[in-house]
């Protein structure tokens, strides 16, 4: 059963019978909001890139994204870079995180979302981010953008090892301003 959950909510990934989750992939999915013109509706593409920072304690070590698509050690993967989202529905952008294979000294990945072509979220509809368990394909948690706003760049969540050897989500949604993960670090920095 899937958690929406709220701003700075958090969220256990134990699995329910009591087994520990190995794979999970964080989605992003979102679609372009139309735009009237002088010859009707339209829609705009708009170019979401969904990155991963990987973090000893607060200080950075590794980032998975369009142009760096997987984790020097190799545990985190980005699918591919979506030029211009979807229906909103679906996931448009992938990053898998394999839990077991984190190196030990790894104690977060940060997920962000970041406008490439500029756009701010206000043009954006139906985005989402969700953590699904990847092994059987169960929706764990997930976070609506609603709302949308002057903002180019979002800290969406972030996944966080718990003290027990386990891993836990953290939804964040903290607006940002930048094109880039390069551009969002400062404003990752509070939520460290």
């Amino acid at each position: 059963m899937s958690v929406n959950l709220a701003k700075g909510q958090r969220v256990s990934l134990q699995k329910g019978a009591g087994g520990t989750l190995t794979v999970v992939r964080m989605g992003l999915g979102w679609q372009a909001a139309p735009k009237r013109g002088l010859f009707g509706s339209r829609t705009r593409k708009i170019d979401l890139d969904a990155s991963a920072l990987l973090y000893a304690e607060k200080t950075p070590t590794d980032v998975v994204f369009f142009q760096h698509l997987e984790s020097t050690d190799g545990s985190v993967r980005h699918t591919g870079d979506n030029l211009e989202g979807g229906s909103g529905v679906e996931d448009d952008e992938a990053i898998l995180v394999d839990l077991l294979h984190v190196p030990p000294h790894i104690t977060q990945v940060v997920f962000t979302v970041s406008s490439y072509t500029g756009q701010t979220f206000a043009e954006v509809r139906q985005a989402h981010c969700r953590l699904l368990d990847e092994t059987t394909g169960v929706e764990l948690a997930r976070y609506e953008l609603a709302g949308g706003g002057p903002h180019t760049g979002q800290i969406m969540a972030k996944v966080v090892r718990d003290g027990n050897g386990g891993w836990e989500m953290q939804a964040i949604g903290a607006p940002a301003k930048g094109r880039t993960f390069q551009d969002l670090l400062p404003a990752i920095e509070p939520f460290l």
